[in-house]
């Protein structure tokens, strides 16, 4: 896929000046994108494939923040990149991710330049933030079924497939609770016919599911 065919709501001109600057780079599925503490030089915009964005605590336990797909930014490495600071989260590809590096000198000067650039940014941060509101409800007000159901629906969704390659103890990670948990929980929505569990990966039938 091309930049324009990604990000189409960007004005040619300014395109035409990513496709100068910008650094396609190809990161391979399991690979740390962005490391939480090195400082961000390049704001990163994702031309296909699909990454996790996290925090990480001193023991190694994950928390997960939203998902990228093509034709998103990462919202952290605008405001680091921007202010030349450290992230506190970290990125990884969950399979094979083709992202556009754009240094961070063209940040400020595209704000003001490019009206299609400064609506991105601000699309960007609206959608990053209300993706962390709705991971705050959950954590607050659901239990876990509901969060298992939601996380499962949510993940089938971005990657629009409802097969599921994780194993029970990354899920278990990415939901802060135990390996146990997640696999006593999956085969009770297996009996109610809400997943088909395998060997590999877990099929989602639930897709329909208002949540």
């Amino acid at each position: 896929m091309t930049i324009h065919e990604r990000f189409p709501m960007l004005e040619p001109a300014l395109i035409d000046e990513i496709e100068k600057v910008g650094v396609i780079k190809t990161f391979k599925a399991g690979e740390v994108m962005i490391r939480a503490g090195q400082y961000i030089k390049s704001t990163v915009l994702i031309l296909d494939g699909f990454v996790k964005i996290f925090r990480q605590d001193t023991e190694g336990a994950e928390f997960l923040m939203y998902y990228l797909q093509p034709g998103n930014a990462c919202a952290i490495s605008i405001i680091c990149a921007s202010k030349a600071e450290t992230s506190e989260i970290s990125a990884l590809a969950q399979e094979e991710t083709t992202a556009i590096m754009i240094p961070i000198n063209f940040m400020d000067l595209w704000m003001s330049t490019y009206k299609s650039w400064y609506y991105f940014v601000l699309e960007t941060y609206r959608s990053r933030f209300e993706e962390l509101l709705i991971v705050i409800d959950n954590i607050a007000f659901r239990n876990m079924d509901d969060r298992l159901m939601f996380y499962l629906k949510r993940l089938a969704g971005r990657t629009g497939s409802n097969i599921i390659t994780l194993s029970h103890q990354q899920i278990a990670d990415e939901l802060n609770t135990s390996r146990e948990v997640i696999s006593r929980l999956l085969k009770k929505m297996e009996q109610r016919s809400l997943v088909k569990l395998n060997r590999n990966f877990i099929e989602f039938l639930a897709a329909d599911i208002t949540l």
